[in-house]
């Protein structure tokens, strides 16, 4: 009897058992695991800065690749729109005309915002360092020309500062300076880690508040027609 209503208990808890497996297996799982707010990213799928792959998802935690970045940076910049695009396409071994971003890769190469490596190559695959990403936003900004001591002063405030490269310290003190920086729960800005899409979803989303905060051109008032003095 014993081993009847053991083996019954047993069965009952299978059966449970069973029964939560659909559920579990549909639990959403929550998308946003990179700590970037949710509202960043909907500020620049908004104005199509950067926008949702085809299944509706951002997925913040996915890294940059230089093509990716080019192209973003020529939506949030207006980059097609400036002087030098005029010039002659460049000839780049590893972009063909057929590439998706060819574009976009000729643009930030004619505007100096972006630059090939040896043999005129970009590399439009390579992944990008949160340092070139970085200096790449501010060069598209416009990089504040702060003294040294001034950009030691700005970053001194950040405890993984010494891991900034040389090249990179201006352009960062530019985007720190101005409040575009995200940095982690310790406040280090982690600059030789991938870039990914949340981290620069946030840099952009700040960029864009920048903007929409900017006063409009004051209307000047119309005065009535006054008689004249004597």
């Amino acid at each position: 009897m014993i081993m009847v209503m053991r083996q019954l208990s047993i069965t009952l808890s299978l059966v449970a058992l069973l029964q939560n497996l659909p559920a579990i297996a549909q639990a959403p799982v929550p998308e946003n695991t990179s700590g970037v707010p949710s509202d960043s990213i909907q500020q620049v799928t908004a104005v199509k800065w950067m926008t949702n792959y085809s299944d509706g998802k951002f997925y913040p935690e996915k890294l940059l690749s230089r093509a990716e970045l080019a192209s973003i940076m020529v939506k949030a910049f207006g980059l097609n729109k400036r002087q030098a695009v005029s010039k002659e396409n460049l000839a780049i071994p590893d972009v063909p005309r057929s590439h998706w971003a060819f574009n976009d890769i000729q643009t930030v190469l004619k505007t100096d915002i972006m630059k090939g490596y040896r043999g005129n190559e970009f590399f439009p695959n390579q992944k990008v360092t949160k340092a070139e990403a970085l200096a790449i936003f501010a060069q598209a900004y416009g990089v504040f020309q702060f003294p040294d001591d001034a950009v030691n002063d700005i970053l001194a405030s950040y405890p993984d500062e010494k891991s900034i490269p040389t090249w990179a310290r201006k352009a960062i003190a530019t985007v720190a300076t101005e409040g575009f920086l995200n940095t982690d729960a310790q406040g280090n800005i982690s600059p030789l880690k991938p870039v990914t899409r949340g981290d620069m979803a946030y840099v952009l989303s700040k960029y864009l508040q920048r903007q929409q905060q900017q006063p409009e051109t004051p209307e000047v008032p119309i005065i009535p027609n006054s008689p004249q003095t004597p």
